[in-house]
């Protein structure tokens, strides 16, 4: 297993990518095995939101078909 210090990161506030822990943690994204897999980040970071979004989403429609949870006769 490799040191982070050897992976690329993205850098949040500059767009830039980093090799190493060059930026403070809060200001990465990241570790990518690859400079232009790091470059990638900002749509990586879009798509998981939206994957994440969209589970949430399903997940608060769960069990909601319209049933009120009462007993029907």
């Amino acid at each position: 297993m490799t040191d982070g210090n050897e992976k690329y990161w993205y850098n949040l506030k500059t767009g830039r990518v980093e090799k190493g822990f060059v930026s403070p943690s809060v200001d990465r994204a990241g570790p990518f095995d690859s400079p232009e897999e790091a470059a990638n980040a900002p749509e990586v970071i879009r798509e998981r939101s939206r994957a994440w979004a969209e589970e949430e989403a399903r997940s608060d429609d769960w069990g909601s078909s319209g049933a009120t949870g009462e007993n029907a006769e």
